[in-house]
């Protein structure tokens, strides 16, 4: 694939898709030591860069492919992407989903009147259905990452960045299979060959990063906040690509890809999904890597279950010390809970949740524990709410 399939591409979808913004951000520079830039594919109408490549398929198909219908393997953004453009474009489209893909991904491919079938409980068993009703059907098939128009597609990304920050010096790219980080660097690296293209894996599914660095590493875990980058291995034309193309690949840990979100939600008011927050956390667990350098962070999509960030909020809450669970003993007699919880209130602590245990963990039986949950304002009320209730003769533990 060369720089004029891209930018083909782009004519193609120019006035069909969002050309989305690519914002500085003053204080993730000022916490990360770089000049930090958000190109914020998750603003594009089905909220991931995945639009560009399903839209770019779909325009050079014929009349009688288009008439018979496409189909596709997905159970997250492509699903939501082809659908949506296949419905406007007035394409049938069927997409193959995991028999336990959550219900909301479901129906939010299926409001823009896709067929939906469910089969198969991993990747591989979708897959090959999928082909296999391809045939039955006369269906075309569009592959999620390992199309090369769906890659020219994706890197139509690459060449609305070099045009929004000119004097960039890095872009950094999460890797699934490999399209978007495929057509990204080839964009930029045809344009732009000075400037760095680093891609970040999470470290439960990191076959680029192995291949790339000459490694291999057992199987690990198939449940990961960044479900959209869930790939056991990149495709025969990304793969290429990127070794071509790429500087570097880095991996994120799940708590660190968890920290980006809620960072990109506090900070930025921005919805990222797991995927899409995992380039801004590999800046911050790589801060030398790019400290003084005007670097681009693609936030490529925001879906994510409301469950999922809900979740990570409440744990984003915990690990900045503002939700904060202790556990206090107090003399089982009237009033001591009421005294306790009046000095809590004194102390500007809110309680959240309160258990009270007779019969568990407490050093007497003339002694009850109390597990209370307190909304704190961070590091420093924690310190200054423990040393109150010790000084005042309570034993408490964290």
């Amino acid at each position: 694939m060369q720089l004029q399939d891209i930018e083909a591409a782009r004519e193609r979808i120019r006035d069909q898709i969002e050309y989305t913004p690519c914002a500085h951000s003053a204080t993730l520079s000022a916490m990360t030591g770089a000049e930090i830039f958000l190109k914020f594919e998750n603003l594009q109408f089905t909220a991931s860069f995945k639009e560009r490549g399903s839209l770019n398929c779909l325009l050079q198909l014929t009349s009688e492919r288009k008439r018979k219908g496409v189909i596709a393997m997905s159970a997250g953004n492509h699903a939501q992407a082809l659908a949506y453009h296949g419905k406007r474009l007035g394409v049938p489209t069927c997409i193959v989903m995991p028999r336990f893909t959550p219900n909301a991904k479901v129906e939010q491919t299926r409001i823009h009147d896709a067929e939906i079938i469910l089969h198969g409980r991993v990747f591989d068993e979708t897959l090959a259905f999928t082909r296999t009703l391809a045939e039955e059907r006369a269906l075309t098939l569009i592959h999620p990452f390992d199309d090369l128009r769906v890659i020219a597609g994706q890197g139509t990304v690459g060449l609305e960045i070099i045009e929004q920050i000119p004097d960039l010096e890095i872009v950094v790219v999460p890797i699934g299979g490999g399209g978007l980080i495929g057509g990204v660097s080839t964009a930029v690296k045809s344009l732009r060959p000075e400037v760095s293209v680093i891609g970040v894996q999470v470290q439960r599914f990191a076959s680029v990063y192995d291949k790339f660095h000459e490694r291999t590493t057992p199987p690990g875990s198939e449940a990961t906040v960044a479900e959209g980058i869930a790939v056991k291995s990149p495709g025969a034309n990304t793969l290429p690509l990127i070794k071509e193309h790429v500087d570097d690949v880095l991996l994120v840990s799940e708590e660190h890809v968890e920290q980006a979100i809620f960072t990109l939600l506090e900070i930025e008011k921005t919805v990222a999904e797991g995927a899409g927050a995992a380039s801004l956390a590999a800046v911050v667990v790589n801060p030398d890597r790019f400290a003084g350098r005007r670097v681009v962070l693609i936030i490529s999509g925001g879906n994510i279950d409301m469950m999922t960030l809900s979740s990570v909020v409440q744990r984003g809450l915990v690990r900045s010390r503002r939700l904060v669970r202790l556990k206090v003993e107090i003399p089982d007699v009237p009033g001591a809970l009421g005294e306790l919880t009046r000095v809590l209130g004194d102390l500007g602590s809110n309680i959240v949740d309160i258990v009270h245990q007779r019969a568990f963990d407490a050093s007497s039986v003339k002694a009850t524990q109390v597990e209370l949950v307190l909304q704190m304002r961070g590091e420093e009320q924690v310190d200054r709410v423990v040393a109150k209730l010790t000084d005042l003769g309570y034993q408490t533990t964290q």
